[in-house]
């Protein structure tokens, strides 16, 4: 992108109000430009980060794909402070444009002035087009040859040139075949613990036990001495007053009353299938070559527990497609029975990623559940864990997929008797 010219100002400016006004908007619409390109930039390597653009030779990691995250929302907090100092100078602009009046009448010409003194010397002009070349003259005889003169300095490199538009994005391939699982990562560290839940009603007071018996009075102190009556007239002083008598013994302290009921626990409203922490595994829209399909895993909270929404850990986002999650309630080895839904979501964002619950879902204690999800998003990955086991024991398996699925709908009869031995991580809030 070539940069805007600037025209050249001469000592004796000659631009008008219009021309400046028209100068100072070229120069914002080249500064958005410029702000387009870079945001394109920003755009295409978060598509060769997500393998979307040709080139990556092996798929980024997640700690990788976050920092370009990272770098790229830094680059947009940037551009946004830019674009907030590019609409107040349009501002200015369009105030300055919208306050100029129109142009009053020329005046008369004023008496001509006294005559200036003579200006300084103008710089000299510009050197004349070379003459026609005259008629060659006769050879003369050959002189000695000359020595070599010194080389020359090399010339200064030339301007690089404007760069070409970007072509246009080619088409996505289809989607390759999934590749083997790769090694087991390092267990990645333990996630923050969740918010406490709130504190229980405190439990009624107990009633005030029997105050204790009085304590007997003390015996009364011996009476001082009269004294002396005076003499008529006058009244006598006041005789001393008499010792007070010891305090007689404190009473027996009454009995302690009976501790009032303790309050209800409060309860932490949060059940998960697995810890965040140890998610150890990337799992496909596709696992195992499935086809619409629902993976579900056990959770287990040991409380009475009201959750009103479900998330889930998105690793790649995939482009467009179905994504929704619910509650099961194991009704033997090999059935459940859907209690809960989420809304369904046609695109992801990376990260937690929580839907919530068409209606509030009360889990019951010492019951286990299956949280479940359903991702029919092209080329979404979701965080979890390689654990569960083989075989169908006389209880539900730890975790189960189910294939040829439509939406999840309450009431519905789920069949989880093919065992995948991959838990996502769900988690109901």
């Amino acid at each position: 992108m070539s940069q805007p010219n600037i025209p050249n100002i001469s000592p004796n400016i000659t631009l008008t109000r219009e021309e400046v006004i028209n100068l100072l908007l070229a120069s914002i619409a080249m500064e958005e430009l410029s702000l387009a390109h870079i945001l394109n930039a920003e755009g295409e390597k978060l598509q060769y980060a997500l393998g979307t653009l040709p080139g990556l030779t092996s798929a980024a990691t997640l700690p990788e794909i976050l920092q370009v995250n990272e770098s790229v929302q830094e680059m947009l907090e940037l551009a946004m402070k830019k674009e907030l100092l590019l609409d107040n100078k349009l501002k200015k602009v369009t105030d300055i444009s919208g306050n100029a009046g129109p142009t009053g009448a020329t005046g008369p010409t004023g008496p001509t002035g006294a005559t200036g003194a003579a200006g300084a010397t103008g710089a000299t002009g510009a050197a004349g087009a070379t003459g026609p070349t005259g008629a060659t003259g006769a050879t003369g005889a050959a002189g000695a040859t000359g020595a070599a003169g010194a080389t020359g300095p090399t010339g200064a490199v030339g301007a690089t040139g404007a760069t070409g538009a970007a072509g246009a994005t080619g088409a996505t391939g289809a989607a390759g075949a999934t590749g083997p699982t790769g090694a087991t990562g390092p267990t990645g560290p333990t996630g923050a613990t969740g918010a406490a839940g709130a504190t229980g009603a405190t439990g009624a007071a107990g009633a005030t036990g029997p105050t204790g018996a009085t304590g007997a009075t003390g015996a009364t102190g011996a009476v001082g001495a009269t004294g002396s009556t005076g003499a008529t007239g006058a009244t006598g002083a006041a005789g001393a007053t008499g010792a007070t008598g010891e305090a007689g013994a404190t009473g027996p302290t009454g009995a302690t009353g009976a501790t009032g009921a303790t309050g209800a626990a409060g309860t932490n409203s949060f059940i998960e299938t697995v810890k965040l922490g140890d998610i150890n595994a990337s799992i496909p829209f596709n696992v195992s070559g499935g086809n619409t399909q629902a993976l579900g895993a056990l959770a287990y909270s040991g409380d009475p527990v009201t959750i009103t929404r479900l998330a889930a850990y998105v690793t790649q986002t995939g482009t467009t497609g179905a994504f929704q999650m619910a509650v099961l309630q194991p009704v033997n080895a090999t059935t459940s029975t859907v209690i809960g839904v989420t809304r369904v979501a046609n695109s992801l964002t990376p990260g937690l990623f929580s839907l919530p619950l068409t209606t509030p879902v009360t889990l019951t204690e010492n019951n286990v559940y299956y949280l479940v999800v359903y991702n029919q998003v092209n080329g979404a990955f979701l965080g979890g864990r390689s654990t569960g086991l083989t075989g169908i024991a006389p209880t539900p398996p730890i975790n189960f997929r189910t294939q040829n699925l439509p939406i999840l709908s309450v009431g519905q009869t789920i069949n989880t008797s093919d065992i995948i031995q991959l838990s996502p991580w769900i988690a109901g809030i």
